[in-house]
C-alpha cells in the first residue's frame, strides 16, 4: 500500500503523448508518467506504487527494468503489468519470468486494460492491508512477549527476596554470584542474552535452603551427618519447586538448583554427574557460588581474601570444577575485583 505522498501508478512509456495510458484509471488515482526505466527508478527509489505499468519501447529494455524493480526489497510485491509485442506465448513467458504480475499484447482494448489495472491495484491494496495487520501483529506479539519476560524476572526478584528473609547476607551473596556468573559467561563468549539469563536464574541456585531449619543452616560448628544430609537435600529441593513452571527462566533455574553442587570429578551431589554430564549453567554457577561461599564470612568461618581463594578454583580446576569455567573466571579477574569491591563481602567471621 502506498504512503500519500507515493503515486498510486506509475506509467513507464516512451510514446510522445501518453494521455491513453493515464485515462485508463480514474481521476483520483495519483498517477506519475516517467519517460525512461532510469526516471522510473529513482521515482522508485525509496518510495511505492499500487502499480507500475510498463509499455514496452525500443527505446528502452523493459524486461530489465522489471528486474531492476523487483531487486528492491519494498518492490517486491509491487503489481507490475507489462505492455508489450511480439508472439503471445513467448512474450508473456519472458515477461512474468522477469517479474511482471501480468502481461498484455496489443491491440489493447482500453476496458480490458483499464480493467486489470484497477484489478492489480486493489490486489496491491489487499496485500498492503495484509503485511499491515501483519506487522501490527508482530508488534503486538513482541510487546506480549517482553511483557512476558519482565513477569518471569519479577517473580525470580521476588523468590530472592524470601531468600533474603531466610539469610540477611543471601541479597549481597546472590548479587557477586550473578556477577561473577556473567563474568564467566563472556569468558567463555556466551552471547549477552545466554550470560544474563543465567546470571539471573542462578539467584535462586539456593532457592530450597527455604526447606532446611534454622538450627541446621545457621548452625556456627560442623553438621552432624544427618544435618549434612538434610542441608544437601536443598539441591532437590529447589529443583522440585521449579522445574514443572512453564516460565523458561524458572525451568533455567531449576536446573542449576539441582546441578550447582555437583563436581567436575564426580564426586558431587545430588546425582553425582560427571564432567560435561553437568549442565554448563550448573558448572558456571557452581565456581561462582563456592568464590563467594569463600570470600564471605559464615557463622562457621571468616571470609578469605579474594588471592586465597582464587589459588583454591586453580587448585581444584579439573577436580572439583570445569576447566573451562575456572579459565573464564579468571580470564575475567579485574571485572570480579571490581565486583567484590562494589558490594564487599563481610570478611569477619
Amino acid at each position: 500500500m502506498t504512503n500519500a505522498a507515493d503515486p498510486a501508478v506509475v506509467i513507464v512509456t516512451a510514446r510522445p503523448d501518453p494521455g491513453g495510458l493515464t485515462r485508463l484509471f480514474a481521476a483520483g488515482v495519483p498517477t506519475l508518467v516517467v519517460p525512461e526505466p532510469g526516471a522510473a527508478l529513482a521515482a522508485l527509489a525509496t518510495g511505492t506504487a499500487d502499480l507500475v505499468l510498463v509499455e514496452a519501447s525500443p527505446a528502452f529494455d523493459a524486461l530489465g527494468l522489471i528486474r531492476g524493480l523487483r531487486l528492491k526489497p519494498h518492490l517486491a510485491h509491487t503489481s507490475i503489468l507489462l505492455i508489450a509485442e511480439g508472439d503471445p506465448a513467448e512474450t508473456r513467458r519472458r515477461g512474468l519470468e522477469a517479474g511482471a504480475t501480468d502481461v498484455v499484447l496489443p491491440p489493447l482494448d482500453a476496458s480490458d486494460l483499464a480493467l486489470r489495472g484497477r484489478n492489480l491495484i486493489a490486489l496491491a491494496r489487499a496485500q498492503g492491508a495484509v503485511e499491515s495487520q501483519a506487522i501490527a501483529l508482530s508488534r503486538e506479539v513482541e510487546r506480549a512477549a517482553a511483557e512476558s519476560q519482565e513477569r518471569e524476572r519479577e517473580i525470580i526478584r521476588r523468590l530472592m527476596l524470601a531468600a533474603e528473609f531466610r539469610d540477611d547476607q543471601a541479597g549481597d551473596h546472590l548479587t557477586r554470584v550473578a556477577g561473577c556468573v556473567l563474568a564467566i559467561a563472556d569468558g567463555l563468549g556466551l552471547s549477552e542474552e545466554e550470560g544474563n539469563d543465567i546470571a539471573l536464574a542462578s539467584t535462586m541456585h539456593d532457592i530450597g535452603k527455604i526447606g532446611v531449619a534454622d538450627s541446621i543452616l545457621r548452625k556456627p560448628g560442623p553438621l552432624t551427618e544427618p544435618e549434612r544430609c538434610e542441608m544437601m537435600q536443598h539441591a532437590l529441593r529447589g529443583y522440585r519447586m521449579l522445574h514443572d513452571s512453564p516460565s523458561r527462566l524458572l525451568r533455567l533455574a531449576a536446573e542449576i538448583a539441582l546441578t550447582h553442587h555437583e563436581r567436575w570429578d564426580g564426586a558431587g551431589y545430588p546425582q553425582g554427574l560427571k564432567g560435561t554430564e553437568i549442565p554448563l549453567p550448573g558448572r558456571i554457577t557452581a565456581v561462582a557460588d563456592v568464590f563467594d561461599a569463600l570470600i564471605s564470612a559464615r557463622v562457621y568461618k571468616p571470609g578469605w581474601p579474594l588471592e586465597r581463594a582464587r589459588r583454591f578454583l586453580e587448585e581444584q580446576s579439573g577436580a572439583h570444577f570445569d576447566p573451562d569455567c575456572v579459565a573464564a573466571f579468571l580470564s575475567r579477574w579485574e571485572d570480579v575485583v571490581a565486583l567484590v569491591e562494589e558490594r564487599p563481602a563481610d570478611r569477619a567471621a
